[in-house]
């Protein structure tokens, strides 16, 4: 082992790996990460790739796992502590307003549903969100039908604006235009 290896071994956890590769994700699609341009975008040899991960397919399961613990972990999680249920629908929709790069991992994924590593994840976050919201809107006082469908709703109008807005050639809506959205979003799906 020459020092170099052991070097980079020591700058680049597997973290680091995963990291750069959601970025990639985001910004490129999962059809886009290559171990050879992402050791070369991180300064290192694919030597320290091999270090932390056996194939390219390892390390895409460890990022889009690790994106999903993210999202379980800061978003679903911390908004469950709220006590009150109509403080957490406006909280969850500020919060995930705010938050570009879960989105773009999001949208990124959304477009590769074919993928086999992709599909079980994306199959959980989305069968948890629904639950979630499902379960605000049950504590916020909407009856179960009610609360599914306003669950179904919410997820329909957050999955549809990720499309929208990361489609290339699509204008980009500006802060503003986003905040009022937002408050829109707010006033429409939050029940009173």
């Amino acid at each position: 082992m020459n020092a170099t290896g052991k070097t980079e071994r020591a700058r680049l956890s597997a973290e680091d790996w995963e990291d750069a590769a959601l970025e990639l994700i985001a910004e490129q699609g999962v059809g886009a990460l290559a171990v050879e341009s992402l050791a070369r975008d991180l300064g290192v040899t694919k030597g320290s790739f091999y270090w932390h991960f056996r194939t390219r397919e390892a390390l895409l399961q460890a990022s889009i796992e690790r994106w999903e613990q993210y999202v379980e972990r800061e978003v679903i999680s911390q908004i469950g502590m709220i006590s009150d249920p109509r403080q957490r629908l406006p909280e969850l929709f500020r919060r995930v307003a705010h938050e570009v790069q879960p989105h773009r991992v999001y949208a990124a994924l959304l477009k590769a549903l074919d993928h086999p590593l992709v599909v079980p994840v994306m199959a959980r976050i989305s069968q948890r969100q629904m639950e979630f919201l499902r379960q605000l809107y049950t504590e916020a006082g909407l009856d179960s039908q009610a609360s599914l469908n306003r669950s179904r709703l919410t997820y329909a109008a957050y999955v549809g604006f990720l499309q929208l807005n990361f489609t290339p050639g699509l204008p980009r809506v500006s802060h503003e235009d986003f905040d009022a959205y937002v408050e829109h979003m707010l006033a429409t799906l939050t029940p009173v």
